[in-house]
């Protein structure tokens, strides 16, 4: 795959096109000058400049228009003037589709040792080697404009869960006033056609979550997340808080959950108007013998497998997922290299599948009777239909 596919002489500014809606739920394609991305789009993780267990080329042979670079992971190892000196993150990973870049915050927040939270920024001590770092909002545009990110997150606080309503209040204004840092610093660093998202913050408060949305759309982004979910507060309680702040995020600009989900999840929040997703759980969960298949989710360490030679799921285009069970069962139960490659494949794919599914059903307006199909296929074969 070529490492540099910009279009020569060409800036493509980055848009969003809405195509269809069906009630809540949207289809369109974000432009990017690395090519379109069709929504609702799920993006694979790529923590480290690798997504787990994959190649570059099975990434994209699943159907992935885009995926996660991680900032924090990335600035300290191998460092992000290291990945520009080497051509940027495209380059470095030989990957020429649009990345997006978190900004670190939910890393320092859950992974760094000793932080300290000031107005300025965040000092931490790396989990790596212990050497104290200092990220600001400034520093976190930085270092994604030095891997060439197309599309790039504002650092903010991540909440955590549970919290009481003062805490939500004063990590909430933070954020906003990183926010409006942020772009301050990506005007002047960015490269032509790159974008900056602003990040939705304030709990599980759905008042809190109306002024952030408000306050980010006042200082303006060509794209809004949403993050501090899926940190514990339950399904409910995520499509709940996704009620309040939708409503509140311009239609004409791409929406992004971040870290979410389940494939149930995930089919929740597109009914809530939610255009983009990444999970690391399709990855981890094929490392360790989970598959998700259009017959549900199966634990192909159970020994109900060991015989069993019918595909992994004969409903996918995947060519891993053409495996027998019984073959994948033996890879996992002997701790195999190759039964992480091929789960972690056949995984990538079936959410790819499911969300070309979901960009058909909306454009044809069945996507409630689609949602509703896939809950009672899981249902099924969790026994609990």
């Amino acid at each position: 795959m070529p490492a540099d596919s910009e279009r020569p002489g060409v800036t493509v500014p980055f848009s969003f096109a809405l195509k269809a809606k069906d009630a809540g739920a949207r289809t369109g394609v974000i432009e990017t000058q690395r090519g379109e991305i069709r929504t609702p789009a799920f993006m694979p993780v790529g923590t480290q400049a690798t997504v787990k267990a994959m190649f570059i080329e099975d990434v994209a042979a699943a159907g992935a228009d885009i995926i996660l670079g991680n900032t924090y992971h990335l600035m300290l190892r191998p460092g992000a003037e290291r990945i520009a000196k080497l051509g940027g993150l495209h380059s470095f990973m030989h990957w020429d589709k649009p990345i997006l870049t978190d900004s670190g915050g939910y890393q320092v927040m859950s992974l760094a040792k000793l932080r300290k939270i000031t107005e300025e920024g965040v000092t931490f001590n790396s989990h790596l080697d212990g050497a104290p770092v200092f990220l600001t909002p400034e520093r976190a545009v930085e270092v994604q404009c030095l891997l060439g990110a197309d599309i790039q997150m504002a650092l903010d606080e991540c909440t955590p869960f549970p919290c009481s309503r003062e805490e939500a209040r004063v990590s909430l204004d933070l954020s906003m006033r990183w926010a409006e840092r942020s772009k301050a610093a990506f005007e002047t660093m960015s490269a032509p056609g790159q974008a900056l998202f602003g990040i939705v913050q304030g709990s599980i408060f759905p008042d809190m979550r109306e002024d952030s949305a408000r306050t980010l759309v006042e200082i303006g982004f060509p794209g809004y997340a949403v993050g501090g979910l899926a940190v514990g507060e339950g399904q409910q309680a995520m499509f709940d808080t996704l009620d309040a702040t939708t409503p509140y995020l311009p239609e004409d600009k791409p929406r992004y959950l971040m870290g979410v989900g389940t494939p149930l999840d995930i089919l929740g929040a597109v009914a809530r108007g939610i255009d983009m997703f990444d999970c690391v759980m399709p990855t981890r969960s094929g490392r360790h013998g989970q598959a998700f298949t259009w017959g549900g989710r199966l634990n192909l360490r159970n020994a109900q497998y060991a015989e069993d030679l019918t595909p992994l799921d004969a409903d996918s285009a995947c060519p891993a997922a053409q495996y027998s069970r019984a073959y994948l069962h033996h890879l996992v139960k002997a701790g195999e290299m190759l039964g992480a490659m091929l789960m972690s494949y056949a995984n990538i794919q079936f959410y790819q599948e499911l969300m070309a599914g979901a960009r058909a059903a909306i454009a044809n307006g069945t996507f409630a009777d689609f949602a509703d199909d896939i809950r009672r296929r899981y249902a099924k074969a969790e026994g609990t239909d």
